[in-house]
């Protein structure tokens, strides 16, 4: 059985991170143009940094007796962005392979501590992951995506996760290039405070779309880059979609994508009640597998959620 498999089977929660990014620039002061991670790994300070940000919810894992899933730096590792973050797209590939290498030796240090660890490969949004712009179609988007997730493969990596997807098409290109390469694929929408994509599109209706034009490849869905207040109300009704939902990873901060565009210092919300929402979203989406955080969430949050779901420690 491979560990992606065991995921899928598991009757006991998987633990992830949480906010790296907002980490990484607000709390430990680094610096990269568009907020992009992948290119910090050129900096030995960077790559320390993660290696201490990773163990603490590794630590938090073991203690639990839960598998972990382990994300790439990868975010902003599309190739249209490579001119933007002023690197070539041999570059950028480059860098999305090391950042793969660099998660297998997270992984190997930790193996005899946390079993499953599984590399997820991180796909971000062409565009802003707060404002789409222009929309790709399906087609254009799998062809956009296709060579960071080829890279993925090619590495090893157990799946893939499209985070922050704003679009329908988009979410469907990676989906079905994710299939090409022979990739489990998860698919993470993010929502405004209206609940609804950044487009407008109900999360069921975007869900529900995904699957129709991709006869179900993703492995399930997941919210990210939104308080759970702001999609509460659209999951309220447990309709059949909701089960498709496998994995929340909320922002500490109720502020709009528009507020948190512009804001210059942190909004980490209320840890202890970041956790309470979590144990309330875990009653309401029966099939929710893996817990984490987003913008503004660290250590803390992820292990206020851990209290909420009760979660009893390792013998």
């Amino acid at each position: 059985m491979s560990q992606f498999e065991q995921l899928m089977g598991a009757s006991r929660p998987y633990l992830t991170d949480g906010g790296m990014e907002t980490w990484l620039f607000f709390q430990q002061g680094f610096e990269a143009p568009e907020f992009a991670a992948i290119v910090l790994l050129d900096d030995e300070r960077a790559r320390e940094a993660l290696r201490r940000y990773f163990a603490g919810f590794l630590e938090l894992a073991q203690t639990q007796n839960t598998g972990f899933v382990l994300d790439t730096d990868t975010w902003r590792g599309c190739l249209e962005w490579a001119p933007k973050l002023g690197v070539s797209k041999d570059k950028l590939l480059e860098l999305n392979a090391d950042a793969v290498k660099f998660a297998k030796s997270i992984r190997e240090e930790w193996a005899d501590r946390v079993s499953p660890i599984l590399v997820n490969g991180v796909v971000g949004p062409a565009g802003d992951g707060y404002r789409p712009g222009a929309l790709p179609s399906a087609t254009e988007a799998e062809a956009i995506h296709t060579p960071q997730i080829r890279v993925f493969a090619e590495e090893g990596v157990d799946m893939i996760s499209a985070i922050t997807m704003t679009n329908i098409g988009e979410a469907t290109g990676i989906a079905r290039a994710a299939k090409a390469a022979g990739l489990p694929v998860v698919i993470s929408f993010t929502v405004e405070t209206d609940g609804r994509l950044p487009t407008g599109d109900k999360l069921g209706e975007a869900i529900q779309a995904v699957d129709a034009a991709t006869d179900g490849v993703p492995a399930y869905y997941m919210v990210n880059c939104a308080h759970p207040d702001h999609f509460r109300d659209a999951i309220a009704n447990g309709e059949a979609w909701t089960n498709r939902i496998g994995g929340v990873r909320a922002n500490a901060s109720r502020l709009s994508h528009e507020e948190l565009d512009v804001a210059e210092e942190l909004d980490q919300g209320d840890p202890k009640e970041f956790g309470h929402l979590h144990g309330k979203l875990a009653q309401m989406l029966p099939s929710l597998k893996v817990f984490g955080g987003c913008c503004g969430t660290d250590l803390r949050h992820v292990g206020c959620v851990v209290e909420s779901l009760q979660l009893q420690p390792a013998d």
